[in-house]
């Protein structure tokens, strides 16, 4: 040991680097992997099953590790950890404002960062003058990790709230969305797409036209998280 501390102390003093920190390494090596593993699971185990978009999955993981080293990796200034989120807002705008992302890949991406950030931050630091540690322990981060996973599972696994699929359909038959006719409406759209409709809602309607926007609200497993539920117009 006390060669490894002349070797940092020659080094640091020559390039302002230390060849080996065990401390430091030992801890974001451990961090790492508590977030890595929970991000993974989240991402996998949760959200991939609804969705079989495996391009948001591997965003929300590289996302998560990017910003989990690169908070970790500041020196834990308020300045720096601001400029480190700055600069993860700037490529959100940049990368995600050309793409209408749906709001459940937005609210796991939002939640796969903060509990990064979590992660990244949660280390001790030993005072000497006062001989006592200030920070979080392994307790702690153990729990942060599985409160998020909790959150996961009981959003997704959960059968106490009733989630529906939805579609926006094209209608060309206004005159059948008169509140007096509401079932007609529901038989006449389950009969020509062949799913058993919860309730519909009527949006927009054009008379010149003879055609209406409404949304149709169905239970499907197989079809939740579709990507493209929110989508009014075809794609070129």
């Amino acid at each position: 040991m006390g060669n490894l501390n002349d070797i940092n102390y020659q080094l640091g003093n020559l390039i302002g680097l230390t060849l080996f920190d065990p401390q430091h390494f030992y801890s974001l090596l451990l961090r790492f992997f508590f977030n890595l593993l929970t991000v993974a699971i989240i991402s996998r185990c949760f959200y991939y099953p609804r969705s079989r978009r495996r391009d948001y999955m591997y965003i929300f993981i590289l996302m998560s590790i990017s910003i989990f080293l690169l908070v970790s990796l500041m020196e834990g200034g308020g300045m720096n950890i601001g400029a480190a989120m700055g600069l993860f807002a700037i490529f959100g705008i940049m990368r995600f404002r050309t793409e209408a992302v749906p709001i459940r890949e937005m609210t796991y991406l939002f939640m796969l960062i903060a509990l990064s950030v979590m992660n990244a931050l949660c280390r001790a630091e030993y005072h000497p003058k006062a001989d006592y540690w200030d920070g979080f322990g392994l307790v702690t981060i153990f729990m942060v990790n599985i409160t998020f996973l909790i959150m996961a599972w009981r959003y997704e696994k959960s059968k106490l709230v009733k989630r529906n699929c939805s579609k926006y359909i094209k209608y060309d038959n206004v005159a059948l969305v008169a509140p007096s006719k509401r079932e007609e409406l529901k038989a006449d759209l389950e009969k020509r797409t062949g799913l058993k409709i919860d309730r519909v809602e009527v949006g927009m309607i054009d008379f010149l036209k003879d055609a209406c926007l409404v949304r149709i609200y169905y239970d499907d497993p197989e079809d939740r998280g579709n990507s493209l539920e929110d989508v009014t117009k075809m794609p070129r």
